[in-house]
């Protein structure tokens, strides 16, 4: 373990609880972990022959497969915004990647969790908000953070630098750069997440988010990740064509190396496991597992390598697009109370997290957010809410896609002037292969004024459309 990790393990110890909040042992915990583009069939428990992954399997076993779950939006930020705040891309503020922070008035997850009681922490990935933003963590809630910022910082396995909020200094310098050498960066997260969970009492409940920056490119795994994907030789057991790098490293493994950062994905949920268990807060701890969009092809990874480890698990596209392949995703829910080994099929949206967690804790969900309580569904099967879920996207041109029952509808504007529409019964084809739009009038018409009704103007320049002016 590197310099770095150490000091960082040291001194959080040293903060130790800044406050007490009030008792409410009642309240489950939540430990949120997500990983980055991971692809909906790249876990076991999700049909993957080829990547191991017993601890999420585990997971799976001992909790609730949510089978047609998705995700924020198909890239980073605009997901990670609708998580944190229930609001879906045709509501949320930040709507596509940028450079974008998150506004004071933008209330977020962990800080009405504060206010239920919990004690909230993250480790891993922010990307909504750099330091000296509006958006930065210590100002949305958090009461300890140790991780990246600026999501480009999160495109290197092994960066060198994080970055920790030091509530203990002045307002102008509480979030400090870690400097250090070399070590690989979802330790750090994890090893700190570890830390903090020894630290916490049965008293007061706690919130852990732990946005991992695997399987994202670039494509690096430690050395004993990778050896469950050697031959006997050190070879790959995969037909390999190495990657020479450009933004991202290179790579001459770059199949072995993608599994490998999914199976040290998996080693780090096992990790969480153990300390909770060995402090006697397992069974009353909420365990999320999920990917923030659908798997990439990026630094060295292709289409043929999504084919051939059915990375996307039998849904058409990968991050980028709006069929399901980009946007839903391997989502598992644990403990606190939860059946077993057991399947839900409703569909839902990372926006629905919020208002569940806050049914959880007892507390009354805002008003002005898109999400519902999914928590009596998780545990009974019963009050699922059927109603269309939305999605806009902007790179490459402008793109919209709806979910409402067994019916998925995509339009699509071109930056050249064309326009395409997509109608999909996902019942019947969930590989979005048969394109029903020019024989279904009546049906692609209520999904098309979906798109106009669940979208209102952006308030921000940046997606804001010749028609919204």
């Amino acid at each position: 373990m590197s310099k770095v990790f150490v000091a960082a393990t040291v001194l959080l110890a040293l903060l130790g609880i800044q406050s007490t909040p009030k008792s409410a042992s009642s309240k489950p915990n939540i430990i949120f972990i997500l990983a980055d583009d991971l692809g909906y069939g790249d876990l076991g428990c999700f049909g993957s022959k080829i990547i191991k992954t017993p601890h999420l399997d585990q997971l799976a076993a001992d909790g609730i497969r949510l089978t047609q779950f998705y995700s924020g939006s198909t890239v980073c930020a605009p997901s990670r915004c609708a998580l944190m705040t229930s609001k879906h891309t045709g509501h949320a503020y930040i709507r596509g990647n940028g450079e974008i922070p998150l506004r004071p008035t933008d209330v977020t997850m962990p800080q009405l969790l504060q206010k239920a009681g919990y004690r909230t922490a993250m480790f891993g990935k922010w990307g909504l908000g750099d330091i000296n933003t509006t958006g930065s963590p210590e100002l949305k809630g958090w009461d300890e953070f140790v991780g990246f910022l600026h999501h480009v910082e999160g495109h290197y396995q092994l960066p060198g630098i994080a970055w920790q909020y030091q509530p203990q200094l002045t307002q102008q310098t509480q979030m400090q750069r870690i400097r250090g050498g070399g070590g690989f960066a979802c330790d750090l997260f994890t090893d700190s997440a570890t830390e903090f969970i020894q630290r916490q009492s049965a008293q007061t409940p706690f919130f852990v988010y732990l946005p991992l920056i695997i399987p994202h490119a670039e494509l690096y795994a430690p050395a004993e990740a990778m050896k469950r994907y050697r031959d006997a030789n050190g070879n790959s057991i995969f037909e390999e064509t190495p990657w020479e790098g450009s933004h991202y490293g290179s790579q001459r493994m770059p199949k072995a190396a993608y599994c490998a950062m999914v199976s040290k994905a998996d080693d780090y949920v096992g990790q969480i496991v153990k300390i909770l268990k060995e402090k006697g807060l397992y069974e009353n701890t909420l365990i999320v597992f999920s990917s923030d969009n659908g798997t990439h092809i990026e630094g060295g990874r292709t289409k043929a390598d999504v084919t051939l480890m059915n990375s996307s698990g039998g849904l058409r596209g990968v991050k980028r697009d709006m069929t399901d392949g980009g946007i839903r995703v391997p989502t598992i829910v644990s403990g606190a109370g939860l059946p077993k080994n057991i399947s839900r099929e409703g569909y839902g949206a990372f926006w629905d997290f919020l208002p569940t967690f806050l049914e959880m804790a007892g507390v009354e969900k805002p008003q002005d957010i898109d999400g519902v309580s999914h928590w009596q569904y998780w545990k009974t099967g019963q009050n699922w809410q059927q109603r269309p879920l939305y999605w806009e996207f902007y790179e490459g041109g402008y793109f919209q896609a709806v979910r409402h029952g067994d019916w998925k509808y995509i339009k699509s504007k071109m930056k050249n002037g064309t326009v395409k529409e997509e109608l999909y019964n996902l019942k019947s084809d969930v590989g979005e292969s048969q394109n029903l739009a020019s024989s279904n009038e009546s049906q692609r018409k209520q999904m098309a004024d979906l798109t106009t009704s669940l979208r209102s103007k952006p308030e921000h320049s940046l997606f804001v459309l010749p028609e919204d002016k």
